[in-house]
């Protein structure tokens, strides 16, 4: 595995030969953990030549101590990243992905951006302007046929989709289902700010999201009940939701009821000082 740091090394690297098959890439924040070694993993066996960036992206922030406290491992990183079957791992400067300045330039219609996360009380739609700009520019400069994304922030992964096919981007985007501990919270890199009693409480969420997945499939086709029901027992273990919505998981528009097509129930909600998101696709009766 070769690591690399600037955009000229990268370029540099890449213009030595792509191997046989396609380009694959994965963006990452760092932090990583199994859930991003699946996805390196499934990316090493279907292409060529495996790309892993691990960028802090500031524009995402909307805090600036969560920022600061935001996990960075780099070597653990590196290390898990060659084990995955990485051939290039890139660890971009601020400056080179934004010699600019900070300015996000990059956005996609407010229908996916303005609801969920990006809603006014959550993080702001500017939060996915951060997203849709750093992954616009990463793009540019790994050029990948096939990008993987996780399905646990099903919200970005609807909007990077957006985004490649409104820039005409000859890119793939290849959503992987979330990995989950054996307890069955989500793996995320926050995961590492939650102390014991924390984690313990924040497994109400999986339960919850489970017990919905449940109903629908034994029935039930308001999805006012069902989210209403795992509102009620998260508050029930202590955890006052920032939302929990039914949304169709390609446009994100509200869904009202089970009609046999899936749809996502997604979930956010801040446990102890960590924001945490979790998602199920319901598949009802038809």
């Amino acid at each position: 595995m070769k690591r690399v740091t600037s955009r000229s090394e990268l370029s540099a690297v890449l213009a030595e030969g792509s191997g046989d098959g396609p380009r694959g890439f994965v963006p990452t924040m760092g932090a990583l953990h199994a859930g991003h070694r699946e996805l390196i993993s499934r990316a090493s066996i279907e292409c060529g030549r495996v790309v892993v960036s691990a960028f802090v992206n500031p524009t995402q922030f909307d805090d600036a101590t969560d920022l600061a406290s935001y996990p960075r491992e780099p070597e653990a990183d590196a290390k898990l990243a060659q084990a995955a079957g990485c051939d290039v791992f890139w660890t971009p400067a601020v400056e080179d992905l934004y010699p600019d300045g900070l300015e996000a330039d990059v956005r996609v219609t407010d229908d996916l951006t303005s609801v969920l996360c990006g809603a006014e009380e959550g993080r702001g739609p500017d939060h996915f302007a951060g997203v849709t700009t750093v992954v616009s520019r990463l793009f540019d400069a790994v050029r990948p046929d096939i990008a993987y994304f996780g399905e646990k922030d099903a919200q970005q992964l609807a909007v990077i989709r957006r985004m490649t096919t409104d820039q005409q981007l000859p890119i793939e985007i290849r959503g992987i289902p979330t990995v989950r501990d054996p307890d069955g919270l989500a793996l995320s890199s926050r995961n590492l700010r939650l102390d014991a009693r924390s984690r313990e409480q924040a497994l109400a969420i999986p339960r919850a999201l489970r017990e919905a997945s449940e109903m629908a499939m034994s029935g039930e086709r308001s999805t006012d009940s069902l989210t209403r029901h795992v509102r009620h027992l998260l508050i029930e273990n202590g955890i006052e939701p920032e939302y929990v919505e039914a949304r169709d998981p390609d446009d994100l528009a509200p869904v009202a009821e089970m009609n046999g097509r899936p749809v996502l129930l997604a979930v956010a909600a801040t446990v102890g000082e960590v924001r945490l998101i979790d998602n199920v696709i319901l598949e009802g009766r038809s």
